[in-house]
């Protein structure tokens, strides 16, 4: 029953928020760090866009997120989870949520956005991007942008896919083509943008398209 009412409860909650993006990202990131003002900045341009911001509520990357959208006046979402060593819901979030299962707050993440962008995280961050790839491999959401925000900090990891995982046939040069690679909010805003507006998911041939395919390399 539990488990019912955490869905409900968020669908009930976010069900009228528009389109969306989701910010993922270390928790432990302080308000000095260059990232924090890119994801505040990147929020910030999504709402003049008219998105709204969702982050998983918490302190660090996710603060940012929240904080950005309130500065531009839009809405600004926080789907929290109860840990027993971290993480309150942060000032910044308008509309909250709290969850007590990790597998209920993922799919809120998923079910209202329109693209995720991940900021340089730990394990929790690589969860929800290697979640979300699983799922458009599958064929279970549409192709949206999945941007990584930071080149130097995600370049290990993309360095061991192409590789590694790839000559190994463990993913597909496909697979690699859903990962966008950026170091601007301005950049990562428009690319949001113009896959929303065009639907660059359902038509591989679109502008948009082609645009992330060569940013993926």
């Amino acid at each position: 029953m539990r488990i019912t009412g955490e869905f409900v409860a968020g669908f009930e909650r976010l069900a009228e928020i528009g389109p969306a993006v989701t910010i993922f990202g270390s928790a432990r990131v302080t308000e000095d760090d260059p990232m924090y003002a890119n994801a505040r900045e990147l929020a910030h341009r999504l709402v003049d866009e008219g998105f709204a911001v969702i982050t998983g509520g918490g302190p660090g990357i996710m603060e940012a997120g929240n904080r950005g959208a309130v500065d531009g006046g839009g809405i600004s979402v926080g789907c929290n989870i109860e840990l027993p060593f971290e993480q309150g819901m942060n000032e910044f979030v308008e509309i909250a949520v709290d969850f007590h299962y990790f597998f209920v707050r993922k799919m809120m993440f998923v079910k209202y956005a329109e693209a995720f962008v991940i900021f340089p995280g730990g394990f929790g961050t690589l969860d929800e991007l290697f979640e979300a790839l699983t799922l458009i491999q599958t064929g279970k959401i549409h192709n949206f942008p999945i941007i990584l925000f930071g080149s130097d900090y995600w370049a290990g990891l993309l360095d061991w896919l192409k590789k590694t995982m790839l000559p190994e046939g463990k993913i597909s040069r496909d697979d690699l083509k859903r990962l966008i690679i950026t170091d601007s909010a301005e950049e990562a805003c428009e690319m949001i943008k113009i896959c929303y507006q065009e639907e660059c998911w359902a038509a591989e041939d679109r502008s948009a398209a082609a645009k992330f395919e060569s940013e993926a390399g």
